[in-house]
């Protein structure tokens, strides 16, 4: 190969190279969203899923808890905050395996579910 050629192929090398680092810093994205936590300030309240509304697991609407003490909730969903962690269609297993599930909600006609998550279990003493 001659120089002229080895020249024009090294340049060309470089560009590409600077080209496609460019594109990753540009389209990588920074570090990842945060994980949301529960609101500090919202009433929580457990019980046991007895009721879901949904079209599919992807489309889910509401759900109807019950608590320890026989209460019965209806919650919406339009305010989840972490459907991504704790998918509202992971609500009908629990409906079937009849696990708890703990929600932060906000008062309102009907409440509003804004963060879900499974009952931590509570070991027994020995």
């Amino acid at each position: 190969m001659d120089p002229r050629t080895r020249n024009l192929f090294a340049i060309a090398l470089v560009i590409v190279i600077a080209l496609t680092g460019g594109a990753a810093l540009l389209l990588g994205g920074g570090a990842p969203p945060p994980v949301p936590s529960p609101p500090a300030d919202a009433p929580t309240i457990d019980g046991v899923v007895i009721a879901v509304d949904a079209a599919s697991l992807t489309d889910v609407r509401s759900f109807t808890l019950r608590t320890q003490d026989g209460r019965q909730m209806t919650f919406g969903l339009a305010e989840l905050q972490n459907g991504t962690q704790f998918a509202p269609g992971h609500l009908a297993e629990h409906q079937a395996t009849a696990s708890p599930v703990r929600v932060w909600y906000r008062d309102a006609s009907p409440p509003q579910a804004l963060y879900l998550m499974d009952v931590p279990a509570v070991s027994s003493p020995s």
